[in-house]
Order: C-alpha cells, then structure tokens, then sequence
C-alpha cells in the first residue's frame, strides 16, 4: 500500500512538471527578499508574436516565465489558446480587454476569461477627448462597477491599469485617479498599476501603494530611461523603456511597498524593440534586489 502510495505521488509531481509546474518557472525574477511571484505580460513580445504565434510561445517559455498575463488570442480560439499556452508550460493569470467591450458586454469577458482559466480580466485605456475628466471618472467608474460586479458573479477579479493622464490636478488636492478610487465599489475593482505610467506623470509609486492599500491587485514592472520627463499624455517613445534597475524608478522601494500592502502578482511589461534582450536584464535585476 505505501509503495502504491508512493509511485502514485511521484506520477503526479512528474506530470506536474510536465505540464508547467516546475516551481523554478514560478520563482522566476524573485528571492529571499522580494517574494514576487513575476510573470511576463505577453504583449512585451508582440513584435515576436507578430512574426509568429508559435515563436512568440516558445521565446515566453525559453524566458524562464511560468506566469503570465494575456494581450489577446493571435486568432487562436480560446482551446487552441489553451492549449499553446499548456504546451509551453505558462500558467494565464489575467488579461486585457477594450473598454468598451466591459461597458457593452461585460458578460462576454467574463465567459472568455473563464474559458481562458484566467483569476482577473481588466482593461489598459478608457477612452476620453482632451484631458481625462471628472466626466471622464464617472462614467468609467459606473462601467467599472458594474463590470467588476459581472465577473465576480464568475468568480474573477476586475482591474483597471492606470496610464498616466488620471493623475490631473481635480481639486482639493486630489487627482482624477483619487476620484475614480473613490467612486468604484473597492469589493468589485481593484488596481494595476503600471510603475513607468505612475512616476513618467510625476507620481510616488511606493507613495501611492500604501495610500490605497487595499485596492492594488496586480504590477506591471516597467523602467523609464533616464533623462525623460514625463506628463499627462499617457505616451511615450517605446525606446524609453528599460531594463529595471537601470532607470528612473527607485524599484528596491517601490517593490518593498508593493509587498507591505499584498500585491498578488508582478507582470514584466518591456514595450522596447531590445525586449528580448533587456527581460533577462530585468529578471537578474529582480533575483538581486534588496532592502
């Protein structure tokens, strides 16, 4: 009985390992100090993918990364999704969708993410004309509520991940994204925040963590080169991201915030032309800071 027990239990730990559960891809980018877990958002590598779907698969899994955050299907159905990502050993945590797609159909996105196996579905953009409003906030914060209350009814997490113009001047001393935290419901919506659309407007990143401690869901690990200043635009040159800890944020900070207050997941996003070159930088980087 023993014995059968135990040929039992080493066929699960091999399959586990077969199909992406080496814990070494899930420890990837972290140490006995930043605890991670780090994953890769796939749009880092959407010149790769855009090349070829299954190169783009095979450089995520030749990176090291077990988890990681979807940017759209390549035209794959959500099984042949699936199963790419099974077959390259990446476990999908979350995913982007349009704004309007959660303003219109926010059920839709609750049953792709659903199928997809993903824990959070959230959107990068809300789309506004001039400078982001107090118009702006409420109605993205009526979209917000009511889509995060549709994906709980599924049992996923609705996020939203900040760009840079929220953070204009709305009185009192607070900004367009202090209103939007304010009036979306904190059990239904929570927070990604992007570090290179944080500090590139002029914000505290490791500040901003623990003023909201409890809305901030999910990171988007970026670095902005130095030399660069910042504004509201919401853009900037791709050529201005870079390897972390060779930019302007001060990440050993940063990162010991993001831990204080439980951020769940940390996504390198490298949106440069040197991506593959600079992710491993950023990894190294990762497995080396301290505080």
């Amino acid at each position: 009985m023993k014995k059968k027990l135990l040929l039992t239990l080493a066929l699960i730990i091999s399959a586990s390992v077969a199909f992406g559960q080496d814990d070494s891809r899930f420890k990837i980018g972290s140490n006995d100090v930043f605890k991670g877990p780090v994953g890769l958002q796939l749009y880092s590598l959407r010149d790769t993918f855009g090349q070829s779907v299954e190169k783009g698969f095979d450089v995520a899994e030749e990176l090291g990364f077990g988890y990681v955050e979807l940017a759209g299907k390549y035209n794959l159905s959500n099984e042949e999704m699936l199963a790419k990502l099974k077959e390259h050993h990446l476990t999908p945590i979350a995913g982007h969708w349009d704004y309007n797609l959660f303003k219109n159909d926010p059920e839709a996105v609750a049953k792709e993410a659903k199928a997809l196996g993903l824990k959070y579905a959230g959107v990068a953009w809300i789309p506004h004309n001039g400078d982001f409003d107090e118009q702006d906030v409420e109605e993205a914060a009526k979209t917000f509520n009511r889509a995060g209350k549709v994906l709980a009814d599924y049992g996923l997490g609705f996020y939203y991940h900040n760009h840079g113009y929220e953070f204009l001047p709305a009185g009192d001393d607070k900004t367009m994204f202090d209103l939007l935290v304010e009036k979306t419901d904190p059990k239904y919506v929570s927070f990604q925040m992007d570090i290179l659309w944080t500090i590139f407007p002029g914000q505290d990143a490791a500040a901003l963590l623990r003023k909201y401690p409890d809305r901030w869901l999910l990171i988007h690990l970026k670095d902005l080169k130095k030399g660069v200043v910042g504004d509201n635009s919401g853009g900037t040159s791709v050529e201005n991201d870079v390897a972390l800890g060779t930019g302007q944020v001060p990440y050993a900070e940063v990162l010991k915030a993001a831990q204080e207050v439980g951020v769940k997941y940390y996504f390198i996003e490298d949106e440069s032309p040197r991506a593959i070159e600079q992710i491993p930088q950023s990894l190294k980087y990762l497995e080396s800071v301290k505080w």
